[in-house]
């Protein structure tokens, strides 16, 4: 019975693995949390519609994402909730309210939003919510800090 279970476990593993690979499935690393993705399927619905909704984009002296940082830049231990806040962001702000007649587009967002939905759900949460509550609240004087200097 125990070498049934090791070659079943052995079986199962190499099956996930070839399954992977030939779907197109990256596993990607962000500290603690560990998902499973076709990034390039993502990547190539983005890239269908990237140019309609670039040209569309009239405020182009603001970045909400620079291209000179990433998430390599920041600390192993944060990037996981860092990535599951900006997913809701995306999922929460900006998918629910980017507005075109376009069907194609919007099938296209759809899918996208789809594809971060799933990443999402195998992100853990970041903080309990009293506990980010309380983070938050400790370091409003840096937001208040941040806002004073944009004057």
């Amino acid at each position: 019975m125990k070498g049934s279970g090791l070659g079943l476990g052995l079986l199962s593993a190499v099956f996930c693995l070839l399954w992977t690979t030939s779907t197109g499935l990256k596993t990607l690393h962000f500290g603690s949390c560990v998902i499973a993705t076709n990034l390039p399927e993502i990547q190539k619905g983005f890239s269908e519609i990237r140019d309609s909704v670039q040209a569309k984009d009239e405020n182009i002296d603001i970045r909400i994402l620079r291209r000179t940082e990433s998430l390599q830049n920041t600390k192993p231990s944060a990037r996981c909730c860092l990535l599951r806040h900006l997913l809701r962001l995306y999922l929460d702000r900006v998918f629910k309210n980017y507005q075109t007649s376009d069907h194609h587009t919007l099938r296209k967002i759809s899918s996208l939003a789809n594809s971060f939905l799933t990443i999402k759900k195998g992100l853990r949460l970041c903080l309990e919510p009293q506990a980010a509550a309380v983070k938050a609240l400790g370091e409003l004087d840096i937001l208040l800090r941040w806002m004073e200097e944009i004057e």
